[in-house]
């Protein structure tokens, strides 16, 4: 009977999961047949859960045509990975010496990290463009990418920190008596040992780069160092708005971060669930 009722809990969960899933990947699953659909049919009443015939042209044009999107594209990569690279350089050295070290106020630099990632966006905004602007870094790649430094780099301390607390220091230590320094000792035995969470802070900080959005709409307004989140607006304008070309460009643009999370996913859940330790 015990097993019988854990059976019977297993499907209703199951069900609840895939209940949840669907409920959640159904917008996504809307904006791909969308992007295959005429401009007439998308606003067909009612609405056709598959298209009546299949038009590649929002694909094609954007990616051939006058309206090409590779120009931003380029950009989304050099945001994301230079605030990606940025931040690993910055973030993983910082983790490491805050969980080895007894640094002073060592308390106060982990509660200051918390903080900056509960406050909105918007408070920061200010004083980032006035400091950019003194140091005549507005309308380059340079002020998005450092504004984006400031989220993932207390993420990836907060992230780091657990998983190099529960590292035993024995091991680093048997690593210098075989004649590694402090530094080759971090490169070749400490690093490895924690590959996943390591994979697991450049996934999500190339993701945070890739979906900005308010930095560099707000640190830029040349439309050549516009990356796709924000080149979005050029297919509204006042001509109309092309829904089916807007629906690809939204599939064009979520594919890179669907294709890094598949990638690394079981590096992402490992790397997660490895820093969820208790002091």
């Amino acid at each position: 009977m015990k097993g019988l009722n854990q059976r019977n809990k297993n499907i209703i969960l199951n069900i609840v999961a895939i209940v949840i899933a669907i409920i959640f990947l159904f917008p996504l699953y809307w904006m791909i047949i969308s992007s295959l659909k005429s401009d007439s049919e998308i606003f067909m009443r009612p609405p056709t859960w598959f298209p009546h015939k299949v038009f590649f042209n929002g694909y094609i044009d954007q990616l051939t045509g006058p309206y090409s999107i590779l120009r931003s594209l380029k950009n989304s990569f050099i945001i994301s990975i230079s605030s990606m690279v940025i931040s690993f350089c910055l973030a993983v050295p910082a983790a490491y010496g805050v969980s080895r070290f007894e640094l002073p106020g060592k308390k106060l630099i982990i509660l200051v990290f918390l903080v900056t990632q509960m406050l909105p966006i918007s408070v920061l905004l200010t004083p980032m463009f006035l400091t950019f602007s003194n140091l005549k870094l507005l309308n380059t790649y340079i002020a998005p990418i450092l504004a984006i430094g400031t989220i993932t780099i207390p993420f990836t301390v907060i992230v780091l920190r657990p998983m190099f607390l529960t590292y035993p220091v024995s091991i680093e230590e048997a690593a210098r008596i075989d004649g590694c320094n402090r530094f080759t000792a971090f490169l070749r035995v400490v690093m490895p040992v924690i590959k996943p969470g390591l994979i697991t802070v450049c996934c999500f900080g190339f993701v945070y780069g890739w979906n900005d959005l308010v930095y560099s709409l707000t640190f830029n307004s040349n439309n050549a160092l516009f990356p796709m989140t924000t080149a979005i607006y050029n297919l509204m304008n006042q001509y109309g708005t092309r829904w089916n070309w807007i629906m690809a460009y939204g599939c064009m643009l979520v594919t890179p971060p669907v294709i890094v999370f598949i990638l690394g996913q079981r590096y992402i859940i490992s790397g997660l669930v490895g820093g969820a330790v208790k002091e």
